[in-house]
């Protein structure tokens, strides 16, 4: 009488096995059926003449993808097409400023003469401004959402018509962690990193079935020598200081050109999400678990964080990253900023 439990237990157990297995090599088949060819497709990218978005210009480029990059300096554009002069693709360049909406329905269309067609659209522009909200204006919020959330926005549903036509495209978001949880002293930013989060998420649920395949990528701190160009706000040397070492030191910060990499690989492989650095994807997923914690955690950062002042300053102008401990502690960031083109850069922008 035992044995015929025993038996049906073990049946039960095999089954789950094998469910299991079937489950996971049904998905690994999905995911490599779904695979995107990346070469002879054009590739639109905002914000791409230094930065994250010229390390994905690399990135596509050297998959044999044709590249249209816009950004706001004609000056900065021809630095990143010389720079990509060594691709046996074509680099054609747009000045577009992504918070008009008429400059980017221009933007589309113009791409759409000069290739006949755009297959993958990446949502790169971005803005930073770091310091206390209390030394916030609202015109910091506007900007940052005309930049990273409208920008998106218009930028999408310009190219979205010619995707439908075609029945298929790409459209790669590059939101932020501080889309997943709201991290002291960068409040504009994340307001539209959350905003952006939204639309991204929402565009795949209703476009999947078209078709078109939507990427949410959420990166952690990046070594893209970007906090030359952040705007600082408050105790504004402080707030330099804290942000640049931050953003130069691995284990906090990831290379551009690695996350380019993984970026391009989750449009290749038809990804929904993908979160970049540990500490990124271990912050967003224990905020989302333990909500009260996590912000009881930031209320604790936000203590340490430096306070007072009212001046705003580009973090190349702050004289406390010239000091001989910080050039050290941002080296590698510096770098970043060599190898990405940030040093050229007219403005405080991506």
């Amino acid at each position: 009488m035992g044995a015929a439990p025993q038996e049906g237990k073990k049946m039960r157990k095999q089954l789950m096995i094998g469910s299991a297995a079937a489950t996971g090599i049904g998905l690994l088949m999905l995911r490599f059926r779904r695979r995107m060819d990346l070469r002879d497709k054009v590739v639109l990218i905002t914000g791409g003449s230094r930065g994250l978005g010229l390390a994905l210009a690399r990135e596509f480029a050297a998959r044999g993808s044709h590249l249209a990059l816009c950004a706001r300096s004609q000056e900065e554009l021809e630095h990143a097409r010389q720079d990509l002069a060594r691709s046996e693709v074509t680099v054609r360049t747009f000045v577009c400023d992504v918070r008009d909406r008429g400059q980017v329905e221009k933007l589309i269309t113009d791409v759409l003469s000069a290739f006949g067609r755009i297959d993958v659209l990446v949502n790169n522009a971005g803005t930073i401004c770091v310091g206390p909200v209390e030394n916030m204006a609202l015109e910091d919020f506007r900007d940052a959402m005309d930049v990273m959330f409208w920008g998106m926005v218009y930028a999408t549903l310009a190219v979205l018509p010619h995707f439908r036509r075609a029945g298929s495209g790409g459209v790669v978001n590059i939101t932020s962690v501080g889309g997943k949880v709201s991290v002291p002293h960068l409040v504009p930013y994340n307001c539209a990193k959350f905003a952006a989060v939204a639309f991204s998420e929402g565009l795949r649920a209703e476009l999947n079935k078209s078709g078109i395949r939507v990427v949410t990528i959420a990166p952690g701190l990046m070594r893209t020598g970007s906090f030359l160009n952040a705007a600082f706000k408050g105790a504004e040397p402080a707030e330099s200081a804290w942000f640049s070492a931050s953003a130069s030191l691995p284990g906090f910060s990831m290379s551009a050109r690695r996350a380019a990499r993984q970026i391009v690989r989750a449009l290749e492989q038809g990804r929904a999400e993908r979160i970049l650095t540990t500490s990124a994807n271990l912050l967003a997923r224990f905020h989302g678990l333990f909500p009260e914690t996590s912000l009881a955690v930031l209320d604790l950062v936000d203590r340490l964080l430096p306070a007072g002042g009212e001046r705003a300053k580009l973090g190349r102008e702050t004289s406390v990253l010239e000091r001989p401990w910080m050039r050290a502690i941002t080296y590698l960031g510096r770098r970043a900023a060599r190898e990405h083109l940030q040093y050229s850069a007219a403005v405080g922008r991506r």
